[in-house]
Protein backbone atom coordinates (compact mmCIF):
# COMPACT_ATOMS: atom_id res chain seq x y z
CA UNK A 1 0.00 0.00 0.00
CA UNK A 2 3.02 1.82 -0.37
CA UNK A 3 1.60 4.26 -3.24
CA UNK A 4 -1.66 5.30 -1.06
CA UNK A 5 -1.48 8.48 1.03
CA UNK A 6 -1.71 7.41 4.61
CA UNK A 7 -2.14 11.15 6.01
CA UNK A 8 -1.43 12.19 9.74
CA UNK A 9 -4.57 12.68 11.11
CA UNK A 10 -7.33 10.51 12.25
CA UNK A 11 -10.59 12.14 10.60
CA UNK A 12 -10.91 15.22 7.63
CA UNK A 13 -12.00 17.30 10.20
CA UNK A 14 -8.53 17.23 11.67
CA UNK A 15 -6.78 17.35 8.38
CA UNK A 16 -8.54 20.54 7.46
CA UNK A 17 -8.61 21.81 10.79
CA UNK A 18 -4.42 21.35 10.55
CA UNK A 19 -4.34 22.21 6.84
CA UNK A 20 -5.46 25.82 8.19
CA UNK A 21 -3.27 26.17 11.37
CA UNK A 22 -0.24 25.43 9.26
CA UNK A 23 -1.17 27.83 6.14
CA UNK A 24 -2.31 30.64 9.01
CA UNK A 25 2.02 30.25 9.79
CA UNK A 26 2.29 32.16 6.71
CA UNK A 27 1.94 35.90 6.24
CA UNK A 28 1.30 35.86 2.72
CA UNK A 29 0.80 34.03 -0.36
CA UNK A 30 3.93 33.38 -1.97
CA UNK A 31 4.73 31.73 1.49
CA UNK A 32 1.84 29.98 1.11
CA UNK A 33 2.35 28.93 -2.37
CA UNK A 34 5.80 27.32 -1.05
CA UNK A 35 4.13 25.46 1.50
CA UNK A 36 1.75 23.72 -0.90
CA UNK A 37 4.29 23.04 -3.24
CA UNK A 38 6.58 21.26 -0.35
CA UNK A 39 3.51 19.75 0.38
CA UNK A 40 3.19 17.81 -3.26
CA UNK A 41 7.04 16.47 -2.57
CA UNK A 42 5.36 14.36 0.64
CA UNK A 43 3.14 12.24 -2.29
CA UNK A 44 4.15 8.76 -2.50
CA UNK A 45 5.00 7.77 -5.88
CA UNK A 46 2.52 7.63 -8.33
CA UNK A 47 2.38 4.26 -10.50
CA UNK A 48 3.53 5.14 -14.06
CA UNK A 49 0.86 2.29 -15.05
CA UNK A 50 -1.98 4.61 -13.61
CA UNK A 51 -0.59 7.60 -15.75
CA UNK A 52 -3.76 6.52 -17.89
CA UNK A 53 -6.74 7.99 -19.40
CA UNK A 54 -8.83 6.20 -16.94
CA UNK A 55 -7.16 7.59 -13.85
CA UNK A 56 -6.93 11.08 -15.10
CA UNK A 57 -9.14 13.81 -13.66
CA UNK A 58 -11.00 16.16 -16.63
CA UNK A 59 -10.86 19.77 -15.69
CA UNK A 60 -7.68 20.06 -14.57
CA UNK A 61 -5.42 22.56 -16.51
CA UNK A 62 -2.86 20.40 -15.66
CA UNK A 63 -1.95 16.91 -15.77
CA UNK A 64 -3.55 15.05 -12.36
CA UNK A 65 -4.06 11.33 -12.18
CA UNK A 66 -6.50 9.52 -8.77
CA UNK A 67 -6.56 6.27 -8.22
CA UNK A 68 -8.32 4.48 -5.34
CA UNK A 69 -8.56 0.84 -3.20
CA UNK A 70 -10.93 0.25 -0.82
CA UNK A 71 -9.21 -1.75 2.44
CA UNK A 72 -10.81 -2.51 5.36
CA UNK A 73 -13.90 -0.06 4.72
CA UNK A 74 -11.78 3.21 3.44
CA UNK A 75 -10.57 4.30 0.52
CA UNK A 76 -7.36 4.82 0.13
CA UNK A 77 -6.30 7.64 -2.58
CA UNK A 78 -3.56 8.54 -4.40
CA UNK A 79 -2.92 10.95 -6.89
CA UNK A 80 0.37 12.65 -9.24
CA UNK A 81 0.19 16.04 -11.12
CA UNK A 82 2.83 17.04 -13.74
CA UNK A 83 2.57 20.78 -12.17
CA UNK A 84 4.48 21.25 -8.90
CA UNK A 85 1.38 23.55 -7.47
CA UNK A 86 -1.05 21.02 -8.51
CA UNK A 87 0.92 18.78 -6.83
CA UNK A 88 0.60 20.26 -3.62
CA UNK A 89 -2.57 20.76 -3.76
CA UNK A 90 -3.49 17.17 -4.53
CA UNK A 91 -1.46 16.24 -1.72
CA UNK A 92 -3.61 18.58 0.27
CA UNK A 93 -6.86 16.90 -0.82
CA UNK A 94 -5.45 13.52 -0.44
CA UNK A 95 -4.83 14.55 3.48
CA UNK A 96 -8.46 14.86 4.07
CA UNK A 97 -9.75 12.05 2.17
CA UNK A 98 -7.46 9.13 1.97
CA UNK A 99 -7.88 6.75 4.50
CA UNK A 100 -11.20 7.79 5.30
CA UNK A 101 -14.47 5.60 5.38
CA UNK A 102 -17.25 6.45 2.34
CA UNK A 103 -19.38 8.01 4.86
CA UNK A 104 -17.03 10.34 6.11
CA UNK A 105 -15.76 11.11 2.99
CA UNK A 106 -19.18 12.08 1.18
CA UNK A 107 -19.99 13.91 4.15
CA UNK A 108 -16.66 16.80 3.61
CA UNK A 109 -17.31 18.49 0.90
CA UNK A 110 -15.18 20.49 -0.48
CA UNK A 111 -16.04 24.37 0.99
CA UNK A 112 -13.18 24.11 3.49
CA UNK A 113 -11.08 24.71 0.11
CA UNK A 114 -13.30 28.39 0.02
CA UNK A 115 -12.95 28.38 4.17
CA UNK A 116 -8.87 28.05 3.69
CA UNK A 117 -8.46 30.16 1.06
CA UNK A 118 -7.28 28.02 -0.99
CA UNK A 119 -10.12 28.76 -4.31
CA UNK A 120 -9.81 32.49 -3.91
CA UNK A 121 -5.88 32.44 -3.75
CA UNK A 122 -5.56 30.47 -7.54
CA UNK A 123 -6.68 31.30 -11.05
CA UNK A 124 -9.85 30.00 -11.96
CA UNK A 125 -8.72 27.06 -14.08
CA UNK A 126 -6.56 25.31 -11.30
CA UNK A 127 -9.61 26.45 -8.42
CA UNK A 128 -12.34 24.42 -10.78
CA UNK A 129 -9.18 21.91 -11.25
CA UNK A 130 -9.12 21.28 -7.53
CA UNK A 131 -13.18 20.72 -7.44
CA UNK A 132 -13.10 18.48 -10.07
CA UNK A 133 -10.59 16.17 -7.80
CA UNK A 134 -12.63 16.23 -5.31
CA UNK A 135 -16.18 15.73 -7.42
CA UNK A 136 -13.90 12.61 -8.79
CA UNK A 137 -12.87 11.57 -5.05
CA UNK A 138 -16.81 11.67 -3.94
CA UNK A 139 -17.54 9.62 -6.90
CA UNK A 140 -15.15 7.26 -6.37
CA UNK A 141 -16.54 6.85 -2.78
CA UNK A 142 -19.71 6.04 -4.00
CA UNK A 143 -18.89 3.40 -5.97
CA UNK A 144 -16.58 2.20 -4.15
Amino acid sequence: MTEFYIPRETSAAEAIAAIGEELALFDDWMDRYEFIIEQGRTLPPYPAAWQDEAHRVRGCQSQVWLAAEERDGKLWLTGASDAAIVSGLVALVLRVYSGRGRAEILATPPKFLHDLGLIGALSTNRGNGVAAMVERIHAMAQTA
